[in-house]
C-alpha cells in the first residue's frame, strides 16, 4: 500500500512537472508535504508540530519566526488553520500554482480514505462492524494526545517569552476549553492581539509604503459563492433536476461552512451535524458519529470528514453519486479558506510595517499556544482513561521529546502494535 502511494505520488509530481513546469525544488517540497500528510494524526495542533519538525528544522524552507507569524495570521482567518498555514508557506515559495498542488497532495490521502469509507458504509447494515475492522488504529487517538502535548511544549517555548504572553496563554487555554463556541477562537485571537498591540512603542519604526490592496482573490471568493447559490436556486425549481441541483447545493453548503468556521475541525463537526443530520437529514446520527469516529484514525486534515458527509448525501445516485458528492463537498470546504488566505497574503507584508500590527503578533502567538494546550484536554475527553491509553500517551510524548524517531515511524509502530492486539 505504501509503495503504491509513493508510486502514485511520483507519477503525479512528474506529470505536473512536465505539464506545468514544476521545478525540482518544488517537487521536493511537495514530497515533504506528502510525508507530513501521512503522519498528520491528531488535528491542527499536532500538524503544526510536524511543520516545525519538517519544514523548519529539517528542510529549512523558512525560519521559526516566519512560521509562527503565518500560524498567527491563519488563526485569525476562517477555514482550516493548519491547511491554510501550509498553503501560505507554499504560496510564498511558488505562488498560486504551488499552493494548489500543495492543497491537492495535503488532502488527497484523507479524501480518498473517507470517500472509500462512505462507499463501504452504504453497503453495511451493522455499522459497528466497520469500527471493528479499524481496530488496527486503536492506539492512534491516544498517540495524538502525545503529539499535541509535545507540540504544546515546543510551541510555547517558541512563541511565549514574556509575562504578558504567559498570562494570555492561560487566558486562551481556559477560554477556548470552556467556551466551545465557533466565535470563541477569533474573539480570543483579537483580544490577544489588542492587548500586546498597546505596547507598539517598543517596536522599531519602519518606513511605510503606499498601502495597496489587490481585490482579485476576494472577488473570486465572493463571485463563486454568488454563482453557486444562484445556480442552486435555479436548478432546485426545475423538475427532475435533483441529480444536478443536489451537487451544486452541497458545494454551496460546504462553501458557506468553510467561510464561517473559525477554530478548525472541532468547531466544524457540530456545525455539520446540525445542518446535515438535524436539519436536512441526509445522514442518520449513527452514520455521522460512526464516520467521525473512523475519521480519527485517518491522517491529514480533519476537514476531510466533509468528503464522507458529501458522499453519503448523494448515495441515492449510486457509486458515481457518492464520488461526486465527496468531491464537491471537499472542494467546497477548502476553497473559501484558500481564497481568503491568498487575498490577505497580498497585503500582509504591508500591514507588518505598522508597529501596532507587529506588536499584536506577540499576543496572537501566545493565545495560539493556549489553544494548543486546551486541545490536549479536549482530545483526551474522547479517550477511555485506562492504564493502556495513559501509557501510550506517555510513550509517544517521550519518543518525540527524547529520541530522534521521525513522527511517521512512531505512527507506524503504533499501528503495528494495533494490528498485534487486534489479532490477539
Amino acid at each position: 500500500m505504501a509503495l503504491c502511494s509513493w508510486q502514485l505520488l511520483f507519477f503525479v509530481l512528474n506529470l505536473f512537472s512536465q505539464k506545468f513546469f514544476v521545478s525540482y525544488s518544488d517537487k521536493t517540497f511537495l514530497k515533504d508535504v506528502f510525508l507530513i500528510t501521512i503522519s498528520a494524526f491528531g488535528g491542527p495542533q499536532a500538524h503544526l508540530v510536524l511543520f516545525f519538525e519538517y519544514l523548519v528544522n529539517k528542510r529549512k524552507y523558512l525560519n521559526e519566526e516566519e512560521l509562527t507569524e503565518l500560524i498567527a495570521l491563519c488563526q485569525m482567518l476562517p477555514g482550516p488553520s493548519s491547511t491554510q498555514t501550509l498553503l501560505a508557506i507554499a504560496y510564498k515559495r511558488g505562488g498560486f500554482k504551488l499552493a494548489m498542488l500543495t492543497l491537492l497532495i495535503w488532502m488527497f490521502p484523507a479524501f480518498t480514505i473517507m470517500t472509500v469509507i462512505a462507499l463501504f458504509i452504504t453497503q453495511l447494515k451493522n455499522l459497528p462492524e466497520m469500527s471493528k475492522t479499524l481496530q488496527i488504529a486503536q492506539f492512534v487517538q491516544p498517540m495524538a494526545v502525545g503529539f499535541v502535548g509535545y507540540g504544546a511544549i515546543k510551541i510555547t517555548q517558541k512563541l511565549v517569552n514574556t509575562k504578558t504572553g504567559f498570562a494570555l496563554l492561560i487566558f486562551s487555554a481556559l477560554a477556548t476549553y470552556f467556551l466551545r463556541s465557533p466565535w470563541a477562537f477569533p474573539v480570543v485571537v483579537v483580544i490577544g492581539g489588542m492587548v500586546t498591540a498597546l505596547k507598539y512603542e517598543k517596536q522599531e519604526k519602519m518606513e511605510k509604503k503606499k498601502f495597496v490592496i489587490s481585490w482579485r482573490y476576494f472577488i473570486v471568493y465572493g463571485g463563486v459563492f454568488i454563482i453557486v447559490a444562484s445556480l442552486g436556486l435555479i436548478t432546485k425549481s426545475m423538475p427532475n433536476s435533483e441529480a444536478i441541483s443536489l451537487p451544486i447545493r452541497l458545494f454551496e453548503n460546504f462553501y458557506r461552512n468553510g467561510s464561517l468556521i473559525f477554530g478548525g475541525g472541532q468547531v466544524l463537526v457540530p456545525a455539520l451535524y446540525n445542518e446535515f443530520v438535524e436539519f436536512k437529514k441526509y445522514l442518520s446520527s449513527d452514520e455521522f458519529l460512526s464516520g467521525y469516529a473512523l475519521a480519527q484514525a485517518v491522517p491529514g486534515p480533519v476537514f476531510a470528514f466533509s468528503g464522507y458527509i458529501g458522499g453519503l448525501s448523494m448515495r441515492n445516485f449510486g457509486t458515481w453519486g457518492i464520488l461526486i458528492g465527496s468531491f464537491v463537498a471537499s472542494a467546497g470546504i477548502y476553497l473559501p479558506g484558500a481564497f481568503i488566505l491568498f487575498f490577505v497574503l497580498k497585503f500582509w507584508e504591508q500591514l507588518k510595517l505598522y508597529r501596532p500590527v507587529r506588536a499584536s503578533l506577540e499576543g496572537i502567538n501566545a493565545v495560539s499556544a493556549g489553544m494548543v494546550i486546551a486541545a490536549i484536554f479536549t482530545i483526551s475527553e474522547n479517550i477511555t482513561p485506562n492504564l493502556t491509553n495513559i501509557a501510550i500517551v506517555v510513550l509517544t510524548f517521550s519518543a518525540l521529546m527524547f529520541t530522534k524517531l521521525a513522527p511517521p515511524i512512531i505512527i507506524l509502530i503504533g499501528i503495528a502494535c494495533g494490528i498485534g492486539f487486534s489479532l490477539l
